[in-house]
């Protein structure tokens, strides 16, 4: 089992609280849901690195049909057993018309990671697609980190495909089919 000293840690200043950073990790989630769009036949274009408000920029494939963009913020948390919320800043809210939360579910990192390796808690992926309707209803600005909270929420119609299906819908993409 590792121990945590083994988890790279990343802290500005001594006084600090110590925290994993991996880049590389985040980066993923970003291009996990771009290739998923791209599954969907949904064209999808990375943002520059640091823009503000999204990361994604969707069109129709069709060059004649495109007739709007649809822009998908990526939100992601690494840790099987992290909580079910994840940090936005309410002024961050209208800049998306989409937000994907990836649950990239690499491993335990927290309360589990006590008990377990981190490898013990490897899982599939997850995405949940949502707007900024519900990021609205279920935003907390109160604390210093404020927070979306997804726990005790049927995610389930946002989930994967189903709600990659609410971007190609907003695109007005048909189901690739050969007829």
């Amino acid at each position: 089992m590792k121990t945590k000293s083994t988890i790279p840690l990343v802290a500005d200043e001594e006084s600090r609280p110590k925290y994993a950073r991996f880049p590389v990790v985040s980066l993923a989630a970003e291009h996990l849901v771009m290739g998923h769009l791209l599954r969907r036949n949904i064209l999808t274009y990375k943002a520059p690195p640091g823009n503000e408000g999204y990361d994604l920029i969707c069109i129709h494939p069709d060059p004649r049909r495109v007739k709007r963009q649809v822009r998908v913020q990526v939100k992601s948390r690494m840790a099987t057993d992290a909580d079910q919320g994840f940090p936005m800043r309410a002024s961050s809210i209208d800049a998306f018309d989409f937000l994907v939360i990836v649950r990239l579910n690499v491993g335990y990192y927290m309360q589990m990671a006590k008990r377990h390796p981190a490898r013990k808690g490897a899982r599939v992926p997850e995405f949940y697609t949502v707007t900024p309707e519900f990021v609205k209803q279920h935003h907390d600005g109160r604390a210093s980190w404020a927070k979306v909270y997804t726990i005790g929420l049927d995610m389930s119609p946002y989930k994967d495909d189903a709600g990659f299906e609410r971007i190609a819908k907003r695109l007005g993409i048909d189901y690739p089919s050969k007829g």
